[in-house]
């Protein structure tokens, strides 16, 4: 009954922080109004089918034969959308320089659903060695892991680490953690029995499932709210974005990931990664992977940048984008060659010169 009384208090302090901070929002000037962020959705697509047979949505971004390669994992009840802003700034920022290349892990977005039992975490480091094998066989490669999504780069690291340094020249952990949410707000709310139930439902009587959808999503979905954004001064059109990629994430993918995001443990990836330049970014008000998560993933890479952005949540790329893209653009320089690397600096600088 405690942990009930505790899941009650987090849930409807989430949904007071929510309800407040969305009558603060109305209010305010919306700079992204006009914004469409469908953008991705006309880019080169590709479906990349993984090793158990779950079909992958795939955009590319830049030419095919471009000197690098930066592949885009995003987080837990998201979409690659999530990476919105990155791929409309540093597509000006690196011109025919870079490649980008996103996709939608199993079970959201516009990929496939698969077996429930295949919601791990070690299962999307594979899931990125497959996208890599088709999207990316050959030249430098630079991988973005937003949440779930760094997880599952450290994840690739610990399974493939003879690809590093060889292939995989850099990485970025963006509002990660290494090791299980358990002890995050996150943690305690995957405790309640509606979540168990759920869970129980999408493993043994998946015909039953849409009977919990309603109650799993009020035990879950404001504390995903909250967590967000620090910041009540986020645009509208921002947050009605990112809900709508969490409300439209199934709830057999939602219920399936949340066990693995607690269990999961990706620390020995760490020592692969250690080979590379890595960025580690976080907001300091994020609550899903508090910053003390990042601060020791930092301090296990040697070659690391370490960004905490002051009143950021959790989808810090989505509140902070600026902040996010300037050190994405400084670890691409880090991780390629001096011709790129000299080339990018020309292009960053004149943009700022015409900007």
């Amino acid at each position: 009954m405690a942990g009930a009384a505790g899941i009650g208090a987090v849930g409807s302090l989430a949904g007071m922080t929510v309800a407040r901070s969305v009558m603060r929002r109305i209010s305010d000037d919306d700079p992204y109004a006009d914004e469409d962020f469908e953008l991705l959705d006309a880019d080169r697509g590709f479906v990349v089918t993984t090793e158990d047979g779950v079909p992958l949505a795939v955009r590319e971004v830049g030419p095919e034969d471009a000197a690098l390669t930066v592949v885009f994992a995003h987080g837990f009840t998201l979409r690659m959308g999530a990476f919105h802003f990155q791929r409309a700034r540093l597509t000006e920022e690196w011109g025919s320089q870079v490649r980008m290349v996103f996709y939608d892990q199993r079970g959201h977005g516009q990929s496939g659903d698969a077996d429930p039992d295949t919601f791990t975490v070690d299962q999307l480091g594979r899931d990125l060695e497959a996208v890599l094998a088709v999207m990316a066989p050959r030249g430098p490669v630079v991988l973005v892991g937003h949440s779930m999504g760094g997880m599952t780069v450290l994840s690739h690291a610990r399974q493939f680490p003879k690809s590093y340094p060889s292939r995989i020249t850099g990485a970025a952990l963006v509002a990660s953690a290494a090791e299980g949410v358990a002890r995050s707000p996150l943690g305690e709310i995957l405790k309640n029995p509606v979540l168990e139930g759920a869970r129980f439902a999408t493993r043994y009587a998946p015909k039953t499932v849409h009977r919990t959808r309603g109650a799993a999503r009020a035990v879950i979905g404001p504390v995903l709210r909250a967590a967000s954004y620090g910041d009540a001064r986020i645009s509208p059109s921002v947050v009605a974005f990112s809900e709508r990629m969490m409300h439209d994430t199934p709830i057999a993918t939602l219920v399936g990931f949340l066990h693995a995001l607690e269990v999961h443990d990706e620390t020995a990836g760490l020592a692969t990664l250690a080979k590379v330049p890595t960025l580690v970014v976080c907001g300091d008000r994020d609550l899903l992977t508090p910053k003390d998560c990042s601060e020791r993933m930092a301090d296990a890479l040697p070659d690391s940048e370490l960004v905490i952005i002051g009143g950021a949540g959790h989808l810090v790329q989505l509140e902070q984008p600026g902040i996010v893209n300037d050190a994405l653009v400084r670890l691409v320089e880090r991780a390629t060659p001096s011709k790129l690397t000299a080339m990018t600096r020309r292009l960053r600088e004149r943009v700022r010169h015409h900007g």
